[in-house]
């Protein structure tokens, strides 16, 4: 399994390798910790680089609920994590479009 590293993956780049990635591929969608840095204590306004990682986070939560991935972390130091999405055989599917995919993700 390979693990690439994206360290700036927006939403848009995470469909694109959804609809192309084979099963069981992996790619880290993040490193460091999510929560925090995505909505970093004592900030009052997000920066645009946290609401791009928020952004990004959402729907990889969603890929992972509509059953495109897989998400897993990987501890690598005290409070630092690599973020993973491990792409997941689609039944009866195609790779689709990336618009097709990100349709289907945020799809309520």
């Amino acid at each position: 399994m390979t693990t690439p590293f994206a360290p700036r993956l927006d939403e848009l780049s995470l469909c694109a390798w959804v609809a192309h990635a084979e099963p069981g591929e992996a790619l880290a969608y993040h490193q460091g910790s999510l929560a925090i840095d995505r909505d970093p204590p004592g900030q009052p306004f997000l920066s645009a680089d946290a609401r791009e990682l928020a952004k990004t986070g959402a729907i990889a939560m969603k890929l992972a609920e509509r059953g495109f991935v897989h998400l897993v972390q990987r501890r690598i130091a005290p409070d630092q994590f690599l973020y993973l999405a491990i792409a997941r055989p689609r039944a009866g599917e195609g790779s689709g479009s990336i618009s097709s995919l990100l349709s289907k993700a945020t799809d309520k």
